[in-house]
């Protein structure tokens, strides 16, 4: 009827792997990774107000920790969708808002244009003080309620450091302040703050970051030096969607839906959107978070039908409402928020309510008897002419029989 040719289908995985309807031929492999893009997350964590926020002290310098920094708070907002309000707060001896107001801003992509280009400029000095960092992140968020700047959903602080607490008040005193303005913003705007925190080095704090996070129903992930690349650093700092991707399994959610502001089809150079949806599997508790299914839709169409340009503002405020339509429940148990913490950072991330061989099962799990690595990488003839079972299904320990009752 409006003379529009269908486009591509896919599904996103939680580890990585990816599958397109109809295939595209690429020249690199493994170049496209479809987790830092906005419609997987925007499926996988719904709506939200997201706060980063950056240590700039003198020991940023080091070991290039400023530039893997930068790298993975603009991976953070490149992830965004319209659905999102974002802000940047960067600190050392005082903080700063990098935010051209004092609220948070719709998550387009000039506003994440403008937060990229200042993050971009970052330069490192002075001491440490974690009091000024939440001090000014708290303000920015309380004012962003009051003029309703705000999605309404969720709200996640992601905060990063190399150190040590150096000046300000002392640990006892932040700690308290996060605790109290929590509480505050449950009972004033009805709303849960959740904080993530990553600790870079050896030298990082751990004892705050980590009682924050606990306290705050969030995770905190230390980062190792030797492990700090830009892909770990960027990879931990985007796994917040981790935590709402698990929520959203819950009841309550089931019929979610996810879109993206309008962009330019890198294939066929046309206007289009994606609508995404997360998929889990329900068979089993909690939901075990499979990965995200898409379909990209040319914007022909809708212009057509509406009688808007794409790259218009009444366009973008369509997409705005229908992104912004459901506020997510997220609901986790403590046990479940444990697991997830486990999965981040190991026996150490963990706030101490259950111990490991306790944790519910939070991701799909991998064959226990058989490598996950290809024997015949160029082959691929090593599932040839064997069942359905014999390709999709872990082998019996000991045994080449498979096991038809193992979840895949």
């Amino acid at each position: 009827q409006y003379n529009v040719s269908p486009s591509w289908s896919y599904f996103g995985a939680h580890n990585g792997m990816f599958r397109q309807i109809p295939a595209t031929h690429r020249e690199q492999c493994g170049s496209y990774d479809h987790r830092r893009r906005p419609w997987f997350v925007a499926a996988s964590s719904g709506p939200k107000d997201l706060v980063l926020v950056l240590d700039i002290s003198g020991s940023m310098n080091d070991y290039g920790r400023l530039n893997l920094m930068k790298e993975a708070a603009i991976t953070v907002i490149e992830t965004l969708s319209v659905a999102d309000k974002v802000a940047v707060v960067t600190f050392s001896d005082d903080a700063t808002v990098l935010n051209d107001e004092f609220v948070l801003v719709r998550a387009t992509k000039e506003n994440k244009d403008r937060l990229i280009a200042a993050i971009n400029k970052i330069n490192v000095n002075g001491a440490t003080n974690f009091h000024a960092a939440y001090t000014k992140t708290f303000d920015l968020l309380e004012e962003t309620f009051k003029k309703e700047s705000t999605t309404g959903c969720n709200v996640a602080v992601l905060f990063m450091t190399d150190g040590q607490l150096t000046t300000g008040p002392g640990p006892d005193q932040v700690i308290e302040l996060v605790n109290s303005k929590a509480e505050e913003f449950q009972t004033d705007f009805r709303r849960k703050m959740t904080i993530f925190s990553f600790s870079v080095g050896q030298d990082a704090d751990e004892v705050v970051s980590k009682s924050i996070a606990c306290s705050t129903d969030g995770i905190w992930v230390p980062i190792e030096e030797n492990k700090g690349s830009e892909t770990d650093i960027a990879t931990a700092m985007a796994a917040y969607y981790n935590l709402y991707a698990l929520g959203l399994g819950e009841g309550g959610n089931e019929d979610f839906v996810a879109w993206v502001e309008p962009y330019l089809f890198f294939n066929r150079k046309k206007m289009g959107t994606t609508v995404s949806v997360p998929v889990y599997d329900r068979s089993v508790s909690p939901h075990l978070f499979l990965g995200v299914a898409a379909v990209d839709v040319y914007m022909d169409a809708l212009e057509q039908i509406i009688g808007e340009d794409a790259a218009s503002s009444p366009m973008l405020e369509r997409f705005v409402e229908l992104s912004t339509a459901r506020c997510p429940k997220i609901e986790l148990s403590e046990r479940e928020l444990d697991a997830l913490r486990f999965l981040g950072g190991g026996e150490r991330a963990t706030c101490g309510v259950s111990n490991s061989t306790g944790y519910a099962g939070i991701v799909p799990e991998k064959c226990p008897f058989e490598s996950d690595w290809p024997s015949q990488l160029w082959a691929n003839t090593e599932k040839e002419n064997k069942s359905y079972l014999e390709r999709a299904c872990c082998p019996r320990e000991g045994s080449n029989e498979v096991n038809d009752s193992t979840e895949v």
